[in-house]
């Protein structure tokens, strides 16, 4: 969803998150961050057939999945990428979890 800011009612930033307020429904932005790694996009050179070279960005393949924890007996939805998605695969959700709550992630 798309808003300017002269349509808004007020527009705040929380830290990582943005908040806009548009006649009282509250739409947050997120960053496109990795909720569990902190994995975000990485910046490059767009370089044609001519080796002409533009800036762009390599966005992360962010996914939006739930997972079930059964320590905690709870379901959690989670945007995390296509990477971490395959890391929780491999290892586990409790262990990717445990990793990054000793990171400072809170989940």
């Amino acid at each position: 969803m798309l808003f300017t800011l002269e349509s808004c009612s007020y527009f705040c930033c929380l830290g990582r998150f943005a908040a806009i307020v548009v006649s009282g429904i509250t739409a947050e932005i997120m960053s496109r961050k990795d909720q569990l790694t902190g994995k975000g996009p990485m910046s490059g050179n767009h370089v044609s057939h001519a080796r002409n070279k533009v800036r762009r960005r390599f966005e992360v393949n962010l996914q939006k999945k739930r997972f079930y924890i059964p320590e905690e007996d709870r379901w959690v939805t989670l945007r995390v990428s296509a990477q971490t998605i395959k890391t929780i695969n491999k290892k586990g959700i409790k262990a990717v979890l445990d990793r990054a709550r000793a990171n400072g992630v809170v989940v």
